[in-house]
């Protein structure tokens, strides 16, 4: 059964049940020396995979305004310009960075500094309003969180923002904005078949919450693309070792995630779906509030991911045998400790 639209949350905004993330057609950023992009890009490329992404009814793009130290939201309003009407943008803000140079110079959780990102980013997205606004700092205390809701709220009541969240990992973090924030309608959060969130969405269903869900492609690997073999150049974010992002190690997929995606791939696909487009069916079967952020760069990856609209969520035997699949796969990893088939989640609050 075809999916095309969810609500956002407590807001009432409806949007495509399908968003594109915009992570990568930022292009070349760094913190510091450590690459944060995704490796070169073609910006007319990006453009006109948005472009693409709107007719085929994704309605959702998620950036932040430091993807490419601002590139990302140029990128996404030059693709807009003339659309903007059809789209729901989202941003984030509270990374610090250089424009110039392209790197990342800190954080700033101020009240001050969130007034100042949200002109900038509606400068770069050459729009009035920012239909979705993010808090950026995934670790940030709830205390000093909370001190940005009354700003927050006034930039609602200017019509600068239509409804804000927190993109984090952490539920007691995303359930204490939610019982502050009039408008804090929704939280962003990794989910995806390699990696559930029981926690989160059970934040999402107390707080009436839209789950915008990162990650649901494993980061290429449900692509099925990638394999024991493969290598990505240094300056992918994927291939540098990092502690936050565990998918991959010193650039090759990390060989109990490739396991996990073995395991599942028959069943996410028995039905004639793609590996992809099987991923995201068990997102929207998962949960009625779930709305994957796939990242995309090309009209090809747009294209594939956005006919996973047409299939839906996955019919209810086809994700009670994913999920048997999974329980196998987590019954073999407390017997043998020596093959870590089931990774502890990271959170990842020390990098944008």
């Amino acid at each position: 059964m075809a999916v095309t639209t969810r609500r956002l949350g407590r807001s009432g905004i409806e949007v495509s049940a399908l968003g594109m993330g915009c992570w990568a057609i930022g292009g070349p950023w760094a913190d510091g020396s450590r690459p944060l992009g995704w490796g070169p890009v073609d910006d007319a490329e990006s453009v006109r995979a948005v472009r693409r992404a709107l007719d085929l009814g994704v309605t959702l793009f998620d950036t932040a305004d430091t993807y490419g130290a601002g590139h990302g939201e140029r990128v996404l309003g030059r693709a807009l310009a003339g659309r903007r009407d059809e789209a729901l943008v989202a941003t984030k803000w509270g990374w610090t960075f250089d424009e110039a140079t392209r790197r990342v110079t800190g954080r700033d959780a101020s009240p001050a500094y969130l007034r100042r990102a949200v002109v900038d980013s509606l400068r770069r997205l050459g729009t009035d309003r920012i239909d979705l606004y993010q808090l950026h700092l995934a670790d940030l205390p709830v205390p000093r969180a909370e001190a940005l809701v009354g700003t927050l709220e006034d930039l609602v009541a200017e019509g600068l923002v239509r409804a804000y969240g927190w993109s984090t990992d952490h539920p007691d973090r995303a359930a204490a904005y939610a019982r502050t924030g009039m408008h804090h309608t929704a939280v962003q959060h990794n989910l995806s078949v390699l990696r559930d969130a029981p926690a989160m969405l059970a934040v999402c269903d107390k707080y009436d919450l839209a789950g915008i869900c990162r990650g649901p492609l494993g980061m290429g690997l449900l692509t099925g693309k990638y394999t024991t073999g493969s290598t990505l150049p240094p300056d992918d974010v994927r291939g540098v070792t990092s502690g936050w992002l565990d998918w991959f190690r010193g650039g090759r997929p990390a060989p109990e995630w490739l396991r996990r995606v073995a395991t599942v791939r028959a069943a996410l696909t028995a039905d004639g779906r793609t590996l992809a487009q099987g991923a995201l069916g068990w997102i929207w079967a998962r949960s009625d509030r779930t709305v994957p952020i796939p990242g995309c760069r090309t009209v090809a990856q747009v294209e594939e991911n956005a006919g996973a609209l047409h299939r839906g969520p996955l019919p209810p035997d086809q994700f009670a045998e994913v999920e048997r699949q999974l329980a196998a796969l987590r019954t073999a990893a407390l017997r043998d400790d020596d093959r870590p088939y089931w990774p502890a989640p990271t959170l990842p609050g020390a990098r944008p």
